[in-house]
């Protein structure tokens, strides 16, 4: 369908909060990276070599063994809104790569967005399986079922000895980035998380925040991902990460109950007031609504607080963002006005 007609919905499949681990894990995420043999990598190519790529995509998108799985759109990115574009960034739909460096430019989404296929980013095809809570190998399973698909009828650039091969040289070999984002406000509180991530590093995984490479981890929100993808498999990439995370979930819920046990009364105290504010408030800025509301989603995984639910909170987290503000407002917002359609958006919607 057409990129400029496109319907963007603030809910995503990823944003339910009802997979397994969903008080603590927000999302599992599987991504490959592949190019096309015989095609110059995109940070090489002509505008000719990226619509050659997109036209080989195209052939593959009518395959029955495709449909099978999911109905797909496909939206280019040329000439879609600036607004348009930003949305599908905040929904970890595309990237930011996508929008600011490709030609030919465009994304595959099935019908929930659990599936997203970027097209001429860093490399011709980046295939995304994004799911609600601890599904990182349930990921994997669907990413391998989607690449088998478009390897079956794309010749891929691949190496005996290497892998695939790919733009960026740490990408090659399984050319997989598998990452699962967590809550972890608790082992901030009890200031346990530089130990943490410390410890995460010395394991062969990266911690980033909610947008990845160079973003914050405003509202307690942190990116875990696999940093090598060479000399091992795709099974053990998961398997390295699940483990890991497992341990991670482990000392949050130890934290929580810390809390609970030697400090109730004061993070009872916490999770309200910013329950109050996140209701009450006129104006509040980016930064402020994701640390509240990190506060209100942790009340309520600690039954501190009624009257909310998880979905709603992680939906807000992506609908708060000046991209989604702008796209529903229907026009360019400053600043303050952008303040102010966050706090009358996050009251509405803990009202509901």
């Amino acid at each position: 369908m057409p990129g400029k007609n496109i319907n963007l919905e603030a809910k995503s499949e990823w944003m339910k909060g009802n997979g397994p681990e969903s008080d603590i894990v927000i999302s599992s995420r599987v991504r490959l990276a592949r190019n096309i043999s015989n095609i110059p990598f995109p940070l090489l190519a002509t505008n000719r070599h990226a619509a050659e790529a997109l036209d080989r995509v195209k052939s593959v998108l009518d395959s029955d063994d495709l449909n099978e799985i999911s109905r797909f759109r496909l939206i280019e990115l040329d000439g879609l809104p600036e607004l348009t574009k930003r949305v599908l960034v905040e929904k970890h739909l595309i990237s930011p790569a996508l929008v600011n460096e490709s030609r030919r430019g465009a994304v595959v989404l099935n019908e929930n967005e659990s599936i997203s296929i970027m097209i001429n980013e860093e490399d011709h095809l980046r295939i995304q399986i994004l799911f609600p809570g601890l599904q990182v190998k349930e990921a994997w399973d669907l990413a391998s079922q989607v690449d088998d698909i478009f390897e079956a009828r794309l010749d891929f650039a691949f190496d005996e000895r290497r892998g695939y091969l790919t733009s960026c040289p740490t990408n090659v070999g399984t050319g997989m980035r598998a990452s699962v984002m967590m809550h972890l406000p608790a082992l901030v509180l009890t200031q346990q998380i530089n130990r943490i991530l410390s410890a995460i590093s010395q394991l062969g995984l990266v911690v980033r925040g909610l947008y990845g490479e160079g973003s914050e981890a405003t509202g307690n929100l942190f990116q875990i991902s696999n940093q090598i993808t060479l000399g091992k498999s795709e099974e053990d990439i998961v398997d390295n990460l699940y483990g890991v995370v497992r341990q991670i979930i482990g000392h949050e819920r130890a934290a929580r109950q810390k809390l609970l046990t030697e400090s109730r009364i004061r993070i009872h105290d916490r999770v309200n007031r910013s329950l109050g504010i996140l209701s009450h408030a006129v104006v509040i800025d980016s930064k402020e609504a994701a640390q509240r509301l990190s506060d209100v989603r942790l009340g309520h995984e600690l039954g501190l607080i009624q009257g909310v639910d998880a979905q709603t909170l992680i939906e807000l987290v992506v609908m708060t963002q000046p991209g989604f503000l702008q796209y529903f407002a229907g026009e360019n917002l400053s600043p303050e006005e952008r303040d102010l359609r966050r706090a009358e958006l996050i009251r509405s919607r803990l009202k509901a």
